[in-house]
C-alpha cells in the first residue's frame, strides 16, 4: 500500500466509525435502549474497551491489505449523496422498529403479504425487529446500513478477514478451475469483495430470499461469472464436491439448532476434496470472556431467537460430524472466522 493509499484508507474508516456511531447514539435517543436485565452473568465491556476492539479490527484488516491479502475496498472515495439517502431511510424506519422491539413482535410480516408461505417457519420473523424480515425489498435496501450501525461502521472490516484463507487457498491454483459458493449471500455484500479481489473467479450466491437477491444482482452487477439462486441452505440444489471454496457469512447465528447440522452437512457436500469452507458468524461464549456479558443481552435486545443456542454449540464438533476439519479459527472484533477443510480423501473408518 503507497502511502496516500495508507492514509485515504486511515481517514476512510476514522471518518466511517463516526458516520455509524452517530447514526447507533442518534438511534439510542430516538429508540432508547430497555432496561438492562438484572440476570446477565457474563462480563459487560466499557465502551472504551469496545472502541479499542474495533480499532484493533482496523489495524489488521490495514496489515492484511499490505501484506496483499485483499485490496483496500472499493469505496475509500464514496459519493457521499447515496450514503444520505440510505440514512434517511434508515432513520424513517426507526420507529417502527422501537414499536415491534417494546412491544416484542417478531413476526410482523403483513407486509411481505402471501410469499411468506413459501418459506421455512424458523425464517418467518423479524429478525433485529427489522420491518418485512427478509421478505421485501425495502428490508433489502436498508440491510447493510443497519448491520454497519450496529457494529459502529466495523460489518465490511469484519467479513474481509475471510477474504484471507481464501487467498491462502487460491495462492498457486487456477481461479477458474475453483468456484465459490456463498451460502445466504443476502445482498451480496460478501461477494462484491471476493469480485473486487477476484474478478475471473466463478461465483454463486445462494439466498431463501427473493428480495434480497434482487438487491444482489444489482450490487453485483459490474462483474461477470456471477450466479444468483433462489434456495435453501439445507436442501442445496448442487451435486457433490462442485465447488473448491464455500463460504458462509452470518447466517448460522440464525438457524435453528437442527437446521444449523443439515446446513453443515450440506455445505461439506458440495464442497470438493481438498476445498474450504470459510465460515464468519458472531463470536461464542469464552471467544473473549470478557465480552460475555454482550451475547446475553444482544438476542434480549434484538429479536434473534436462536442466538442464545449457537453462542454454546460447539462448531469443532459439527463441522467435523460432517466431515470437514478446523485448520484455523480467530476472533475479529464482534465475529469469529472459522477455516474447514474437506480431506483428500476421508478415512477408512467412516
Amino acid at each position: 500500500m503507497r502511502p496516500i493509499e495508507g492514509l485515504a484508507y486511515d481517514l476512510n474508516q476514522l471518518a466511517r466509525v463516526a458516520w455509524f456511531r452517530a447514526h447507533a447514539q442518534l438511534a439510542g435517543r430516538l429508540a432508547p435502549p430497555l432496561l438492562e436485565p438484572p440476570e446477565i452473568e457474563g462480563a459487560l465491556p466499557s465502551h472504551e474497551e469496545m472502541r479499542a476492539d474495533l480499532f484493533r479490527l482496523l489495524r489488521r484488516d490495514r496489515a492484511n491489505i499490505e501484506a496483499g491479502y485483499y485490496r483496500a475496498p472499493s469505496d475509500l472515495v464514496a459519493n457521499p449523496l447515496p450514503a444520505l439517502g440510505r440514512s434517511l431511510r434508515f432513520l424513517a424506519d426507526l420507529g417502527a422498529i422501537d414499536r415491534r422491539r417494546r412491544e416484542r413482535i417478531g413476526s410482523d410480516l403483513d407486509a411481505a403479504g402471501a410469499a411468506a408461505k413459501a418459506y421455512p417457519d424458523y425464517y418467518l420473523r423479524n429478525f433485529h425487529y427489522q420491518t418485512d424480515g427478509y421478505l421485501s425489498d425495502h428490508s433489502a435496501a436498508l440491510y447493510d446500513f443497519q448491520v454497519e450501525v450496529l457494529f459502529n461502521g466495523g460489518a465490511d472490516a469484519m467479513r474481509r478477514q475471510a477474504l484471507v484463507p481464501i487467498a491462502q487457498h487460491l495462492r498457486g491454483r487456477p481461479i477458474r478451475g475453483e468456484g465459490l459458493l456463498d451460502v445466504a449471500c443476502g445482498t451480496g455484500s460478501f461477494l462484491a469483495m471476493v469480485k473486487h479481489n477476484y474478478p475471473r473467479l466463478p461465483v454463486t450466491g445462494l439466498d431463501l430470499s427473493a428480495p434480497y437477491l434482487r438487491q444482489a444482482g444489482a450490487n453485483l452487477a459490474r462483474w461477470s461469472w456471477v450466479r444468483l439462486i433462489e434456495g435453501d441452505a439445507a436442501a442445496l440444489p448442487f451435486a457433490d464436491g462442485t465447488f473448491g471454496l464455500v463460504t458462509c457469512v452470518y447466517l448460522f447465528h440464525e438457524l435453528p439448532h437442527e437446521v444449523r447440522r443439515r446446513v453443515a452437512l450440506e455445505m461439506a457436500r458440495v464442497l470438493r476434496p481438498g476445498g474450504r469452507l470459510v465460515f464468519v458468524d458472531s463470536f461464542q461464549r469464552g471467544d473473549e470472556p470478557g465480552f460475555d456479558g454482550l451475547l446475553e443481552l444482544f438476542p434480549l435486545a434484538y429479536h434473534e431467537p436462536y442466538f442464545a443456542d449457537f453462542v454454546r454449540d460447539d462448531l469443532v464438533r459439527l463441522f467435523a460430524e460432517a466431515g470437514l476439519e478446523t485448520v484455523g479459527a480467530e476472533r475479529a472484533y464482534m465475529s469469529k472466522i472459522v477455516t474447514l477443510a474437506k480431506p483428500e480423501r476421508l478415512s477408512r473408518n467412516r
